[in-house]
């Protein structure tokens, strides 16, 4: 029989977190595993409102235990990540505000590890779907190791970790059907965000182009959650970390991601690779917001809840350093596969905000890699192993590679004098924080209610193109689902965040008419808006990081190549020689020019622009080949730069591409490097349909 969509379900999540009972009544009760009742299956157990989550919710631990051990030994999300090597460095120190040496010791070389990935996919998917990207950093300090483990978004889904299983259920592939893979567009995923209002901020990032990457060299990384820095004095300072990319943020565009996928799926990978390999290395500036308890308080939102952020607009970034990525894997299984992250792991300076999502992580990571790595002595593993002195009592268990030698395995003793001890001096401290009056229970406090300020103010502070490209995302996910009732319950959400883009998607996706809007707009504050939140304003003009890709065949000008060559690199892009065979052609001048890869297999999606020297014959052959033809299309209609011979437009016609103001001659190098640096946002509407 085939199944009727639940349309009316007995439990919805209202805009406090709290749960509203539905009239019909069909659904069994929940229970934990042991067939204990929930009460409550949208909050974990706080000390008190605005306080940490505490250990002895154990239907928490039950369900983020079961969900840890769902995959072995895939990580569950995350799976698909590429990594490397390098080192960070610090410019400006925080000694003021924090004891971590690694924040107060400038000009020290600290060795990282920093990985990359998307979340839907398995390990074997592509590169380059509309998709978070994870952006995980493992330095190896002085003082023991400290991961930071964040996206290239700083806001989630979610509030709180207890909700974090069924977030992934509803984003990973139907269990019915076993697809799709990779993709948020899909019933599950939008009937989920659907019932939960305070994913909506976060569905706004991830419909806009930041999903989308150019390079994984050209993505920001967010540590999402506020921490705390605790100087010598025992004193507070919240903290929030950002990392900047040199070559500045750069995105696709969504055509143009989904024909890598079929192009390249390695094409972020092996992007990351080849720059590592020829020397490019890629770097990323840190940067913090600091702020105090005081100013915290004066926010109108709350900065433990990770669906927010606070605008570097209210709260200035500081840069404090540098890392720079500078040695590939040597065995990608051993160390890009093998390195365990896990946000429990800080030095002694650095510590937790009270953050329900964060709370659960801390648990959450460290418990899945005793599943995935096969059992507690992972952090044996070289990639894991930290670089500076450790000791410990911990003994035994599965894979042990130590022997620790002694007949002391526990403390007190007095039977070693040399055994390790607690250091109240050099050890980790917990700050101290006042719990006031609030009582324990599963609750969500009143300041974590407003789920559509903040999406609202990300919507509006993007430009017209990014706002066009947002409803076009939205337009495009929704059509893939099939039940009608989720998309309609969508767009009553986005007539809240913004009406105009609410009745745009509506348009988009044939509604007869408009829901009602999901709750009380007048009740959405308007913030101020957020220019630095936008990408294409703050594209860097430059082509460093790039690649430019020129189309020759036997004949062409070696004078007009080498001189599209030589003014290439010397904008520090690299230059892939595209010919119709692998092996080559002979210039004008007789000498051979080897290729980088043959047409048919070098879709123009890959490169950042191109260029095309032929001869008159080459190029009217070429008119006749659908490779060439899709070559010069999908460059123009992806908005790159592009310098075409006399002889390509030949194939401009049989391709139907009628040459505008950034197509350029050849031998005009400054105005075709000039254009090459951005995209030409002008030309999308005569290409494409945006909602």
């Amino acid at each position: 029989m085939p199944r009727t969509p639940q349309t009316n379900p007995d439990q919805v999540v209202g805009s406090g977190g709290e749960l509203q009972q539905q009239p019909n009544g069909t659904h069994p009760p929940m229970t934990t595993q042991q067939g204990i009742g929930v009460s409550d299956n949208q909050n974990s157990l706080r000390a008190y409102g605005r306080g940490p989550s505490l250990l002895e919710d154990f239907i928490l631990r039950e369900k983020i235990t079961h969900f840890d051990h769902e995959r072995i030994p895939e990580r569950i999300v995350h799976a698909r990540g590429s990594g490397a090597h390098g080192s960070f460095v610090l410019s400006k120190s925080l000694k003021k505000y924090t004891t971590a040496k690694v924040l107060t010791e400038t000009g020290v070389e600290v060795p990282i590890f920093v990985r990359f990935s998307t979340v839907a996919g398995g390990a074997g998917s592509v590169d380059t779907p509309r998709d978070v990207r994870g952006f995980a950093i493992k330095f190896y300090t002085r003082e023991g190791n400290w991961d930071l483990v964040g996206n290239n978004i700083p806001v989630f889904f979610i509030q709180d970790a207890i909700k974090f299983p069924d977030l992934v259920h509803a984003v990973k592939m139907e269990p019915d059907r076993g697809f799709p893979q990779a993709a948020t567009a899909h019933d599950t995923f939008w009937d989920f965000v659907s019932l939960m209002p305070e994913s909506m901020h976060m569905v706004m990032w991830a419909m806009s182009d930041r999903t989308i990457p150019r390079s994984l060299r050209m993505i920001e990384g967010f540590g999402i959650h506020s921490f705390r820095l605790i100087n010598d004095r025992g004193e507070s300072t919240f903290v929030k970390f950002h990392w900047r990319p040199q070559l500045g943020i750069q995105s696709t565009v969504w055509d143009e991601a989904a024909k890598l996928q079929s192009a390249d799926n390695d094409f972020h990978r092996r992007d990351l690779f080849e720059a590592v390999e020829s020397g490019q290395l890629p770097a990323w500036d840190l940067y913090v917001q600091l702020f105090t308890q005081e100013q915290a308080d004066q926010l109108p939102y709350d900065h433990l809840d990770p669906t927010k952020l606070i605008p570097e607009e209210v709260i200035p970034l500081e840069k404090i350093g540098t890392f720079t990525l500078n040695r590939w894997p040597d065995n990608f299984f051993a160390e890009t596969e093998q390195i365990a992250f896990c946000p429990a792991n800080v030095p002694p300076g650095i510590d937790f905000s009270n953050d329900p999502l964060l709370q659960g992580r801390l648990f959450s990571y460290l418990d899945t890699q005793l599943s995935r790595l096969g059992g507690p002595n992972f952090s044996q593993i070289p990639i894991n192993a930290p670089k500076c002195p450790f000791a410990n009592f911990q003994r035994d268990g599965h894979m042990q590679m130590q022997s620790p030698k002694g007949r002391v395995a526990y403390e007190p003793s007095s039977l070693d004098p040399a055994s390790p001890r607690a250091s109240l001096s050099t050890g980790f401290k917990s700050y101290a924080q006042d719990p006031g009056s609030d009582a324990k229970g599963r609750v969500r406090p009143e300041s974590f209610a407003d789920h559509y300020s903040q999406a609202r103010m990300f919507y509006r502070s993007q430009s017209e193109v990014e706002q066009s490209h947002m409803a076009s995302a939205l337009v495009f996910e929704l059509s893939k689902v099939q039940t009608e009732h989720v998309r309609t319950a969508v767009v009553s959400h986005l007539l809240v965040i913004d009406p105009d883009l609410g009745k745009r998607v509506a348009g988009g996706l044939g509604l007869d008419s408009l829901p009602e809007p999901a709750a009380d707009s007048k009740r959405v504050n308007d913030l101020a808006l957020s220019p630095a939140l936008r990408i294409i304003d703050r594209m860097l003009p430059t082509l460093e990081g790039r690649c430019i890709a020129i189309l020759i065949d036997d004949g062409s000008d070696a004078r007009i190549v080498n001189d599209l060559r030589k003014s290439i690199e010397a904008k520090k892009a690299s230059v892939k020689i595209i010919a119709p065979k692998v092996g080559g052609a002979k210039l004008s001048d007789g000498t051979i020019c080897k290729a980088d890869a043959q047409l048919a297999g070098a879709p123009s999606a890959q490169f950042d622009a191109v260029a095309s020297v032929l001869t008159t014959a080459a190029g009217e052959r070429l008119s006749h080949d659908a490779a060439a033809q899709d070559w010069f299309r999908d460059a123009f209609g992806h908005l790159k730069a592009i310098a075409a011979c006399a002889a390509s437009r030949a194939i401009f016609q049989s391709a139907g591409v009628k040459p505008d103001e950034g197509v350029f001659d050849p031998e005009d190098v400054k105005g075709f490097l000039k254009a090459a640096t951005t995209r030409l946002w002008s030309r999308e509407p005569k290409v494409r349909t945006l909602a």
